[in-house]
């Protein structure tokens, strides 16, 4: 009984930016932790950056000082702004959430994932 919907993938020049949003809806009592995976043709996924309900984040090194993850609790939405973009960032990215259901249940649950392409 709950969706996460992601937007803002698509096709950017070296060092160019873009902002990935991801919404949850439906059966919430609360979020503990939402973040950003991605995974490449022939690799395995990885962590991007997380962000808890209090506000913590986590970054994986490749992409330290250029990525962002910001959260808005109020609309249940995480956000990944990414800057100076190389073709190695090309990749599905996935969202995550950690999510308490009202009816006592907790689950990971996983967007669709949207595909970045970093390319010249």
């Amino acid at each position: 009984q709950v969706q996460l919907v992601e937007s803002g993938g698509g096709l950017v020049q070296p060092g160019g930016s873009l902002r990935l949003s991801c919404a949850a809806s439906g059966s919430i009592f609360s979020i503990y932790a939402m973040g950003w995976y991605r995974q490449a043709p022939g690799k395995q996924r990885e962590l991007v950056a997380a962000i808890t309900s209090g506000g913590s984040t986590n970054y994986a090194d490749s992409v330290k000082g250029r990525f962002t993850i910001s959260r808005d609790n109020a609309k249940n939405t995480v956000y990944l702004h990414m800057n100076s973009l190389k073709p190695e960032d090309t990749a599905v990215y996935y969202c995550n959430a950690k999510i308490a259901t009202t009816d006592g249940h907790e689950y990971d649950y996983w967007g669709q994932g949207t595909q970045v392409t970093v390319s010249s």
